[in-house]
């Protein structure tokens, strides 16, 4: 049996395309005068979608560990995009929320967001991309089971 080659691995070529992208899309925040990360986003978007999540909750939306997440949450407090209080009935759980800068910055960053998704999915018309986030879907729910 020969060995296959590492770029004919379909998952490769799939973490490859995730990785590329973040760095572009990186890249494109910096060049557009935003301080922050593609990981900060995530959790403010994250926030923003559900405001009344646990950061459990979070770090297993945007695939982070726990104690990533802690240290995101950390500087979003710190650049005053999350003010952070403790939770009324569980003092070991916060209460997190999005500051009006964090909402002017997110809506701010929508274009470029925007921008980068159009980029990175130049030539791929809406029917393949539905059939690809079908196949996406179709490896999460073979995992999963």
């Amino acid at each position: 049996m020969e060995a296959e080659n590492l770029k004919e691995i379909l998952f490769y070529s799939l973490e490859k395309s995730i990785k590329t992208y973040r760095q572009f899309a990186q890249r494109q925040l910096v060049e557009n005068g935003f301080n922050i990360t593609i990981d900060q986003w995530l959790v403010l978007k994250a926030l923003s979608d559900g405001p009344h999540q646990t950061q459990h909750q979070i770090a297993e939306l945007v695939f982070k560990d726990y104690a990533s997440v802690t240290r995101i949450i950390e500087l979003l407090v710190e650049k005053q995009y999350l003010v952070r209080t403790i939770h009324a009935n569980d003092r070991r759980r916060f209460n997190l929320t999005l500051t009006e800068n964090a909402v002017r910055l997110l809506e701010a960053m929508q274009p470029v967001i925007e921008k980068n998704r159009s980029t990175a999915l130049k030539g791929i018309n809406e029917q393949h991309a539905s059939q690809f986030q079908h196949i996406l879907n179709l490896i999460i729910n073979n995992c999963q089971s």
